[in-house]
């Protein structure tokens, strides 16, 4: 199962991304982390993002999908995965798409948590004080200012995924303003409604792999054939010819004696 989680910050696309993680067993990409661990790890890309940090410049576009696209090699992503934070942009996601379809790949759904934007704020208030009153520390950007700017990044660069991803035929959205679990219920059925339609799919394939293979057959068998055929040896050609022909020859071969008789 590949998917996205699109919505805005404070839908709950976090939340959301550790349940997937824990039904399906398959692991959350973080942009952030897989950029850290590349660095860490000293691979090629991961040098070159290195770099580009170290003087202070964005990581490109094709960096950031190189190291996704050495991420998703790894054997805790081969069931498949959840992209948090990427794509953001709608270059991201055709950088996306073409890498996925290089591996022989797909993504299997783009879910988007639509949410009232006013009420967000009184989310953020929420979770503040509840993290407060726990004691835990807060976020630098837990805060109503740096919401709206993180909000209006989002308005800019990433809501134009919705339409991207609806146009792709991929996007399924839900209302992020449900409870968790009405949320987590809603999200399991548009991942098993994906699913029943993969299915068919997956079959056709089949069907014209098998209708490909079974057409090919009797010209690989001529092919063979005629191979051997050209690999037999004379010998072997001999002992096929018709009796006649074999006592004849060897009646030819026999020496002439004395008496003149052959043999």
């Amino acid at each position: 199962m590949r998917l996205i989680l699109l919505g805005p910050p404070g839908c709950g696309k976090g939340t959301q991304s550790q349940r997937l993680t824990e039904k399906y067993g398959i692991p959350q990409l973080s942009t952030g982390d897989m950029l850290r661990a590349a660095v860490k790890a000293g691979t090629s890309v991961g040098v070159k993002a290195g770099d580009l940090m170290a003087r202070g410049e964005l990581v490109s576009d094709d960096v950031v999908v190189a190291i996704v696209a050495d991420r998703i090699e790894q054997p805790d992503a081969k069931k498949g995965f959840i992209l948090d934070g990427f794509p953001r942009t709608v270059p991201q996601a055709e950088a996306l798409d073409r890498m996925l379809k290089e591996k022989g790949l797909r993504l299997h759904a783009a879910i988007e948590l639509k949410v009232d934007e006013g009420i967000l704020h009184q989310r953020i208030a929420k979770r503040v004080a509840d993290m407060l009153a726990s004691g835990k520390t807060i976020r630098a950007d837990d805060n109503p200012e740096a919401l709206e700017k993180r909000v209006h990044a989002y308005r800019l660069q990433t809501a134009p995924l919705v339409s991207y991803y609806k146009n792709h035929g991929l996007l399924r959205s839900t209302d992020g303003m449900a409870s968790i679990d009405e949320v987590s219920a809603a999200i399991d059925r548009i991942l098993g409604k994906a699913g029943q339609a993969e299915a068919p799919a997956r079959r056709a394939a089949r069907t014209r792999k098998a209708i490909g293979k079974a057409a090919k057959a009797p010209k690989a068998k001529a092919r063979k054939g005629r191979a051997a055929a050209r690999k037999r040896p004379a010998k072997a050609v001999a002992r096929r010819a018709p009796a006649g022909r074999r006592k004849a020859a060897k009646t030819r071969r026999k020496p002439i004696n004395k008496a003149g008789r052959r043999g």
